[in-house]
């Protein structure tokens, strides 16, 4: 029997330490195991530290899977995210347990879930036109709020990286961008309008803000949450559909206002390969998914296949035995 505890130990310090994974993946990681540990303690009676290696079975991982998508309300997709950090640490296990390889083989085994796949959800012109107006300007909450939302649609941002942007992150004048650490910790530098850096330019003067401070403070100078982000996107989404209530139909997230900087830019003309380096993709097949968002492309595409019109005439026989036979 091998000890689960040192195996989990040497997971986060020499796995993950080594492949220099990301604050946001280490966090990802640890919740997923928390989850695991406690739900292994319930069905096992075990203490997480007295769990071996041999009681992380397929079927008991095959439940807890269960129970987070029944239970806590997990979408497909979270589950198979869930699973493959599962998986990373059983892969990392094989190769130190070699006494618990059956055990590991049949946890591996266990397939990803399949899910239907809809279409990304994103806000028209006149929709972010009302959810830009929805904060209060006239207040310093609603200025952040405000420029808060801006930059999410302008530059694309994931909602951890917009959360934990820093003033030095920020470039100003001729070239004026973005510099941020996405997935993969893979830098990039996000273009600003010139009149969005101007804006930032001015909240920065207003909060005499040093370098190394957030962009977006809460009441008490700290760095918003990303959960904070989604409570004020929920609480302005309500203000715009009120002059816009077309956007009360849809499921506005954080993640919505990257999918509509992502769309804005496909409108724009921008080529897939760039919207695709825009967003920090590792290629251009996550950003497929717009061009089949787009009804606008389709339509354009319908158009130029329609057939021509052709005049429709009555058949006329070209010879008399024809005639004849075509009249029996």
């Amino acid at each position: 029997m091998s000890a689960l505890a040192p195996v989990m130990q040497g997971f986060f310090s020499e796995y993950l330490a080594q492949r220099r994974a990301s604050p946001h993946t280490v966090a990802s990681y640890r919740d997923t195991f928390r989850q695991l540990l406690c739900y292994a303690q319930e069905k096992t009676r075990k203490a997480p530290s007295a769990l071996d290696m041999a009681d992380l079975d397929a079927r008991l991982i095959g439940s807890f899977l269960d129970h987070l998508e029944a239970e806590r309300g997990i979408s497909v997709g979270t589950r198979n995210l869930r699973l493959s950090i599962i998986h990373s640490l059983l892969t990392y296990a094989s190769f130190r347990c070699p006494e618990n390889a059956d055990t590991i083989r049949r946890a591996l085994a266990i397939p990803a879930k399949r899910r239907e796949r809809t279409m990304v959800s994103y806000l028209t012109p006149p929709e972010t036109t009302a959810l830009l107006a929805a904060p209060d300007r006239s207040t310093a909450l609603g200025r952040r709020d405000h420029l808060l939302l801006l930059v999410g649609i302008q530059s694309g941002l994931r909602v951890s990286e917009l959360a934990g942007l820093r003033w030095a992150d920020v470039s100003f004048g001729a070239g004026a961008c973005l510099h941020t650490w996405g997935k993969g910790r893979r830098e990039r530098a996000t273009p600003l309008l010139a009149q969005t850096a101007k804006l930032l330019e001015a909240w920065r003067h207003e909060r005499n803000a040093a370098s190394e401070e957030p962009v977006f403070l809460t009441r008490i100078g700290t760095r918003l949450s990303t959960d904070a982000v989604k409570d004020l996107l929920d609480k302005y989404v309500a203000v715009a559909a009120m002059n816009c209530p077309s956007i009360a139909t849809k499921a506005v997230t954080p993640h919505t206002l990257r999918h509509t900087c992502a769309m804005n830019l496909l409108h724009s003309g921008t080529d897939i390969a760039t919207i695709a380096l825009w967003l920090g993709h590792a290629n251009t097949k996550s950003t497929d998914v717009y061009l089949h968002a787009d009804l606008t492309l389709k339509e354009a595409a319908l158009a130029r296949a329609a057939p021509t019109a052709v005049s429709r005439r009555r058949y006329r026989p070209p010879d008399k035995l024809l005639s004849f036979l075509e009249a029996l």
